[in-house]
């Protein structure tokens, strides 16, 4: 896929992996409409795009799923289409099960799980009237493995996985794309923001990530893999990888090592 004149809609665009993707992107001559909850923030990532002319901006909450199918309307008529929908908005969890508030567990559903599938819903219809189209789906290792402190997380994840596996049997004969993106640690701000027990942020960077995968350079991989229609795409250090595969086929082993590995 070449990404000049594409329109790419990416949602959590003011910072981490989705600021660093439209950099990218826009970088490959994309028309960007670039969606969070900061306006402000957005306004910065614009300005600091390549094509600032070509990227607008259509603010949404991910978790006010009533407001969705009007964003939806704003994001088509920036450019009179969208030709790919990364869904990468989200919010993660640092906190037990048995600490955390089922307001918590809501939460993190309405925003990770909900709120993406209903803005993935309201754009569908254009896709199949175009009959081409491509969701982008940022999910998470921790999507294919629960570990400790992200039970919520975890679950909003592998509903993802679900939910657009479903969907890609159900669109293939519309030209329609699924891309599942999994990304290890990735040196960004989720873990700053993560909702703890009590739905209050952790206000604290944990060590895995800040010792993760650059921005810049995940951004790359996560833009090949678009441009190659990859189905699932795991962008993680060697350590989450194997996890994946020894889940697959030795899920007793890696019980064990969930159990003795540090989660921060």
């Amino acid at each position: 896929m070449d990404f000049n004149q594409k329109v790419v809609w990416i949602t959590g665009a003011s910072s981490g992996i989705g600021k660093a993707l439209a950099f990218e992107l826009s970088k490959k001559g994309a028309k960007l409409i670039l969606s969070s909850r900061k306006q402000a923030d957005l306004e910065e990532v614009k300005a600091a795009c390549q094509n600032p002319e070509d990227t607008k901006i259509v603010t949404l909450d991910l978790a006010d799923i009533d407001a969705l199918e009007e964003k939806t309307n704003l994001a088509l008529e920036a450019f009179g289409k969208v030709d790919i929908l990364v869904n990468n908005g989200g919010i993660s969890q640092r906190s037990l099960a048995e600490d955390t508030a089922i307001s918590v567990d809501k939460r993190i559903m309405d925003i990770n799980y909900l709120g993406t599938v209903a803005l993935s819903k309201h754009l569908l219809p254009h896709f199949q009237q175009r009959k081409q189209g491509h969701f982008v789906v940022t999910t998470s290792i921790v999507g294919k493995i629960g570990t400790p402190l992200r039970s919520s997380y975890a679950a909003s994840k592998h509903a993802l996985h679900g939910f657009f596996d479903s969907l890609r049997a159900e669109v293939f004969k519309d030209n329609i794309d699924v891309t599942l993106i999994c990304p290890g640690f990735v040196k960004t701000n989720i873990s700053l923001n993560a909702l703890t027990g009590d739905g209050s942020p952790q206000q604290k960077m944990d060590t895995a990530t800040n010792n993760g995968i650059e921005p810049e350079r995940f951004a790359r991989l996560m833009a090949k893999a678009i441009a190659h229609k990859k189905e699932e795409v795991y962008i993680a250090g060697a350590k989450e990888k194997l996890g994946v595969y020894v889940k697959r086929f030795f899920p007793k082993i890696l019980s064990v090592m969930i159990r003795k590995l540090s989660v921060t």
